[in-house]
């Protein structure tokens, strides 16, 4: 058997099988790539183009590809230049012999290539089932596989950051020593399990309690991250509600940065939502510019206030734009009365056009930010007060948890940590106190994968692309 297959790690299992796929985008380009991985992909790659000199692990070489199904001669037809590299096993992505065929993107050809490679016995890989590989083969662990996909996902430039410091193992390195620590508990407690009749000394239970409360801050702090993490890899909607003609549309285009919205002096101008999304800081926000909020007989004006009503129920965020020329109505009152709770914002609009001294509208504590969408006055400010009411003060941090399913993990070994808390303060058996430290370490364990279900993980890797 081959080495790279026979490889005594359990992590690596043999190929079976070797898959291919087109991993650039649909369309038409100046590249686009076939991806083979398995223990026959050099030798179907050699079918596919016409290499000049062998393959070798790390180098490129120029190709032609071919088409077999013969040229006006008769014989093989060139039908195009490639680059082909490729990467022997374990020294791969995979960990498998990988190559890969660079020709020119037309579909047709891509096309030529991926029907040849499956008539010579390679089979389509399924969506992230390349990556999927690499995971399986140890070559990187859930979280990391995890940041391959939101890096491809990523929209701004601070979530391509957050999945590269990611596939960095920046989250793996900030559990290790967290884990490591909890196995040195469970180590010791054993320990003086399996040799209590040996006179070895049993790790008394003030021992224990400073060794659990000694785990529990960085877990504390790598669940407050969720916060933001969840923040820069979902972001948020931000609803802009008013009444009529307070402003809503102005405010919105110039946080857009442009005239999206369209804006007039008549009140009810706005009968849809109108959406965009922005990046503040990083941070993906769209933001939601609704009808006008007023009682109405016109119809198709109703029907955007109740979508604005729905928009308002929906959104993580809302902006509350308020006319300072004008004092408040009692949509207003009730508008601000609904609000109490919810992450909310006011702009206090028009301030250029404010000429009499109408009383300050009672705002019970919420953040308000003077405004003029004509001069632009306010408006850094605004941006800056919805970034904080976005993150909530939550800084950014290497390693954040940046999914639902992380954070259950991390949940679930502070929930484990704190049972093996009050097990250990009512003197419980350390035998029982083992089984709640057991179930922290596991639930870590299932954060990189270790002990992650085969369906769980199968439904993380089919959200990946194709060839991915």
């Amino acid at each position: 058997m081959d080495d790279a297959l026979s490889n005594s790690d359990p992590a690596i299992s043999p190929a079976v099988d070797t898959i291919v796929a087109v991993s650039t985008p649909p369309g038409r380009g100046g590249i686009g790539i076939v991806r083979l991985s398995g223990p026959e992909a050099a030798s179907i790659a050699a079918v596919l183009v016409h290499l000049p000199k062998p393959l070798e692990h790390a180098h490129a070489r120029l190709a032609h590809v071919r088409d077999d199904s013969g040229s006006a001669s008769g014989g093989p037809a060139r039908i195009d230049d490639a680059v082909v590299t490729f990467f022997g096993a374990p020294n791969s992505y995979t960990a498998e012999d990988v190559v890969e065929i660079a020709a020119h993107g037309s579909p047709v050809v891509l096309d030529l290539l991926l029907r040849r490679a499956l008539s010579l016995g390679a089979r389509l890989a399924e969506p992230g089932e390349f990556t999927q590989r690499a995971f399986l083969a140890g070559r990187i662990d859930l979280t990391q596989a995890e940041a391959v996909r939101d890096l491809i996902d990523a929209q701004t430039l601070t979530q391509a950051r957050q999945a590269a410091a990611q596939m960095g193992g920046a989250l793996s390195l900030r559990v290790a020593p967290i884990k490591h620590s909890l196995v040195e508990l469970v180590a010791l407690l054993e320990a003086g399990i399996d040799f209590a009749e040996d006179d070895i000394e049993v790790t008394s239970q003030t021992e224990i309690a400073r060794r659990i409360d000694q785990l529990r801050p960085p877990l504390n702090a790598l669940e407050a991250s969720f916060s933001r993490g969840r923040i820069v890899h979902d972001g948020l909607t931000l609803a802009i509600v008013g009444r009529p003609n307070v402003g809503k549309s102005s405010l919105f285009n110039c946080l857009v940065e442009r005239d999206r919205a369209i804006v007039t002096a008549t009140p009810g101008t706005t009968r849809d939502l109108v959406t965009e999304r922005i990046s503040l800081d990083g941070i993906p926000l769209e933001l939601v510019d609704t009808a006008g909020l007023r009682d109405t007989l016109e119809e198709v004006e109703q029907m955007g206030i109740a979508r604005t009503r729905e928009a308002l129920a929906d959104a993580a965020l809302v902006l509350i734009v308020l006319d300072k020329t004008q004092p408040l109505n009692e949509e207003e009152r009730r508008l601000l009365a609904a609000a109490q709770g919810r992450p909310t914002l006011v702009a206090i609009n028009k301030s250029d056009l404010a000429t009499a001294a109408l009383p300050a509208p009672q705002l019970d504590g919420m953040l308000a930010v003077e405004t003029s969408a004509l001069t632009g006055e306010g408006i850094p400010a605004l941006r800056d007060r919805i970034l904080a009411l976005a993150t909530g003060g939550a800084a950014a941090e290497p390693g954040m948890l940046t999914n639902l399913r992380q954070h259950q993990a991390v949940s679930s070994a502070l929930v484990a940590l704190a049972d093996a808390a009050t097990a250990n303060a009512s003197s419980i058996p350390h035998e029982m106190i083992l089984l709640d430290l057991y179930r922290a370490l596991w639930a870590l364990d299932s954060l990189t994968g270790q002990t992650t279900p085969d369906d769980i993980l199968n439904l993380i890797f089919s959200t990946f692309c194709i060839g991915k």
